[in-house]
Parts: C-alpha cells; sequence; structure tokens
C-alpha cells in the first residue's frame, strides 16, 4: 500500500515544528526536514494540531499549518473502517493509561501501512503500546 519507510507523524513534532520556542523545536524540524518520507500524518492528528496551535499560538499558526498540507508537505492519512475498531480496541485496552482516540488513530494507521517508525514526543505512550506488526515502535527524534 505504502512506503514502509515513512514516517507516521504525531502532534508533538507537528506543533513544536510551528513554535520556535519549544525546546524540541529545532530537533524536531531536522528531522521532519530531512527525513526521506513520506511524512504521514493521520486525520485525528491534525484536529489535536489545529487546536494546540489555535489556543497557544493564535489563527495565523494554523493557517500556516493548513497551507503545509495543502501544499503536500505531509500526506494525510484518513480514518479508515477498520481503523475505527482497532482505534477503540487501543483506547479500552489502554483505558487505564488513558491512550485516547489520537494516539491511538496513530497507531492504527502504522499498524495498516506497516509503518514502525513514528515521529513523537509522547515517549510514554507509544513506548508502552505493543503494536500487531512489529516488537515495539522506533520512535524520533532519538
Amino acid at each position: 500500500m505504502a512506503d514502509r519507510n515513512g514516517l507516521i507523524v504525531d502532534a508533538g513534532p507537528l506543533y513544536a515544528i510551528a513554535d520556535a520556542s519549544d525546546l524540541n523545536h529545532r530537533e524536531c524540524l531536522t528531522l521532519l526536514v530531512s527525513h526521506r518520507g513520506p511524512l504521514i500524518v493521520p486525520t485525528l492528528v491534525i484536529t489535536e494540531v489545529a487546536y494546540l496551535l489555535g489556543r497557544r499560538l493564535g489563527a495565523r499558526a494554523e493557517v500556516l499549518f493548513a497551507q503545509d498540507l495543502a501544499l503536500g508537505a505531509f500526506q494525510v492519512d484518513a480514518v479508515h473502517p477498520g481503523d475505527w475498531v482497532r482505534i477503540a480496541e487501543l483506547v479500552a485496552a489502554y483505558r487505564d493509561f488513558p491512550l485516547g482516540m489520537a494516539d491511538a488513530s496513530v497507531i492504527a494507521c502504522a499498524e495498516r501501512r506497516g509503518i514502525e517508525q513514528l515521529a513523537t514526543l509522547d515517549r510514554r505512550h507509544f513506548s508502552a503500546v505493543r503494536p500487531r506488526h512489529v516488537e515495539a515502535f522506533t520512535l524520533l527524534p532519538g
């Protein structure tokens, strides 16, 4: 289906590249600019990023993010019908964590596409979850 060398991008790095004052800004920017791609962003992550950008940085940051999406800087991955079942399974299995639907959608997307690498700052969640297709995710930046 998709390039197994792709990188699933979670909300943290997307927010960090937009906020020059974020402690992870430079590291995340370097990762996303240098990765050979594709850079895949699940739809539910886009919603999370838009909320964070609007709340913390304002409408201009949201506009710039939308423009990046429109220009194809990221490959948007829609939630597939089977993903909803997997998202529900993950949220239920990790309810005490809690995992949440956006993070579960990242995992479902990676499993469906056979991708092992995640760009995330959320090491707590993504190092604890056991995906179906690999023993563990490779979390970047490292």
